[in-house]
């Protein structure tokens, strides 16, 4: 089977997405929008009577040219209201899935459940667990998947943990997965922020006495970088795992840090093509990119400016506070990632004022560790690290 080498995670897509060419689209919009407002001024200095029997003599006039305002489809208030029905319907639809596929997973050592919880903003979060049966529960591990995908992607590895001791617990951040809002739109990953605190405590409170570590890919690595910075939450980890964590983007231009603000601001939702374009695989193994392309809950299109700009701007925040870091990690990561800067990897590890901390750089090896050829190496590595901490 062919295998279209799309990306995922805070890819190059983002510089795709605040290039030269993107930037002349929304100027573009811009522009609409502008003409758009525009409408109601539009007249004539005449009276009312002699400029509607001018305008229907210039209009019956053949061969005459008219004035035409092109709106974009997209501004139509009614269109808008349509679209936030749509997008309520299919995060009603993504949420089904996820669950038919808890109830689907008939394991004889895991018991597997989800659970739905309610934000302060008003939205459903999707959580679900994979717990031992026959082998006593040591320690927890929350698990937060990359931009683009869901908790569910990572049920292997759950079950790999569970076979270790641990309970594993997956939170779908806003957006993704079973959890509401527009597929894989992002207003604030600060919101992710806050809700994994949240799910943390829930997750203490069920099991008090375990030791606690939380797990992050990609994006869900900065999500977890940024949890840690806040005493209370590092007091409550025991340690934190990151696989190819996005640490740092770097621009195309100095000016897109500059702008990018401005546009998501003016139109937070508006996706460019362009910053759909092929790349790399983000995994040397065929099955696993077939499976990961072919799963619904997998988001394919193209990025939203305003998910974009936050993926920008936490990974600008994280690299302002490197040396507050002092939680133990362990951050693993491919040479030939083109979606995450390994570099930006080393970086961590060098910066971070932790005592406890472990970097491993798997030669040739992309984006999704987990979903590699060698993913039973890098389990390994991770039950290991896990052992010597509980």
């Amino acid at each position: 089977m062919a295998v279209e080498p799309l990306t995922s995670g805070a890819s190059g897509r983002i510089n795709a997405l605040f290039s030269l060419r993107a930037l002349r689209s929304l100027l573009l919009l811009l522009n609409a929008v502008v003409l758009f407002l525009l409408v109601p001024f539009r007249g004539k200095a005449n009276s009312g009577d002699n400029v509607g029997k001018d305008e229907k003599q210039e209009s019956g006039r053949k061969g005459s040219a008219s004035t035409v305002i092109r709106v974009p489809w997209a501004l139509l208030p009614w269109r808008n209201a349509t679209m936030a029905v749509d997008h309520e319907v299919a995060a009603a639809v993504r949420r089904s899935q996820a669950i038919r596929r808890v109830f689907q997973d008939d394991d004889d050592d895991t018991v597997r459940e989800f659970c739905l919880f309610s934000t302060a903003r008003g939205d459903s979060l999707f959580t679900q667990s994979w717990t031992p049966i026959s082998v006593q529960v040591r320690g927890l591990v929350v698990l937060l998947h990359g931009l683009n995908e869901h908790s569910g992607r990572y049920t292997s590895f759950a079950k790999r943990l569970n076979a270790n001791g641990f309970k594993v617990y997956g939170m779908d951040w806003v957006g993704h997965g079973g959890t509401d809002g527009i597929h894989a739109y992002v207003h604030s990953l600060d919101d992710a922020v806050v809700d994994l605190k949240i799910f943390l405590d829930k997750v203490l409170a069920e099991n008090p006495g375990l030791p606690c570590f939380c797990f992050g890919h990609s994006t869900g690595g900065a999500i977890v970088l940024k949890a840690v910075l806040d005493p209370k939450v590092e007091a409550q980890v025991a340690g934190i795992i990151m696989t190819s964590p996005a640490v740092a983007i770097q621009p195309t231009h100095p000016i897109v840090m500059a702008l990018a603000p401005v546009i998501s601001f003016l139109v937070p939702r508006y996706q460019i093509t362009v910053a759909n374009k092929k790349g790399r695989p983000v995994s040397r193994d065929p099955q696993a990119l077939v499976e990961k392309y072919s799963d619904p809950l997998v988001y394919t299109g193209p990025l939203r400016v305003r998910t974009g700009c936050e993926l920008l701007r936490i990974t600008s925040y994280l690299q302002q506070n490197l040396r507050k870091f002092t939680v133990p990690f362990f951050v693993l990561h491919g040479t030939d990632d083109t979606v995450t800067d390994p570099q930006a990897s080393e970086k961590l590890y060098k910066e971070a004022a932790s005592t406890d901390k472990t970097i491993r750089l798997f030669q040739g090896l992309l984006h999704d560790l987990l979903f590699e050829l060698e993913r039973e190496a890098v389990t390994d590595g991770i039950i290991e690290w896990l052992n010597c901490r509980v």
